[in-house]
């Protein structure tokens, strides 16, 4: 199964199932697969793009806000499109046309300029994944992105949530960040990105 291409990459296969994949793949797009489902055995019908070593971190005690909060607001349906532009700027992680409606997002402008922002994407019992978290690199050093992440986990907290998030265990500065929140690495897992196998 995949999730809908507009809300984001992501699928998963039954053990054994690899073979199966491709006619997930979007014809010119990718499948993210992250965990068990990301050792797949190798097909002339998939591309791997790229590996990766993902760290899920969890903050079942996030660390409190310190100093003023930003003037920030919640976005929704007319910030669509200066989200998505953000996140192909910024790259914090996949984000789509619609990855938007998977959670609440909240962000900064500046001069009507989406600056800066952060919200939620996946959901399990008990637990909800902070996400789509960057910052204009014109406005970096100013805090707003821990700023953002506190709000939004302070929300989950309150809905008696876990936060949670991924990022690439090799980062190690983007790690130490997180770690000031109140994160800690719970598992590292594999991650594999898949494509359709490239035209001659």
């Amino acid at each position: 199964m995949r999730l809908d291409p507009r809300y984001g990459p992501f699928a998963a296969t039954a053990e054994g199932n690899g073979a199966a994949l491709h006619a997930l793949v979007p014809q010119d797009g990718e499948l993210w697969l992250v965990g068990r489902d990301a050792e797949i055995a190798p097909s002339p019908a998939l591309h791997v793009a790229r590996t990766a070593l993902l760290a899920q971190m969890v903050a079942p005690r996030p660390a409190p806000a310190s100093g003023p909060a930003p003037d920030w607001h919640p976005l929704g349906e007319e910030d669509a499109v200066a989200m998505q532009e953000l996140a192909l700027l910024t790259r914090p992680g996949p984000f789509r046309q619609l990855t938007h409606r998977l959670g609440r997002f909240i962000g900064v402008r500046e001069g009507g300029q989406l600056v800066a922002m952060a919200g939620e994407r996946m959901r399990m019992p008990g637990y909800t994944e902070v996400s789509g978290v960057c910052t204009h690199p014109d406005w970096r050093g100013r805090g707003l992105a821990g700023t953002l992440m506190r709000i939004v986990m302070q929300a989950m907290l309150e809905r008696g949530e876990t936060p949670f998030l991924h990022a690439y265990a090799a980062h190690d500065k983007t790690i130490a960040l997180y770690r000031t929140l109140g994160f800690e690495v719970r598992a590292e897992l594999p991650m594999i990105v898949i494509t359709h196998p490239p035209t001659a």
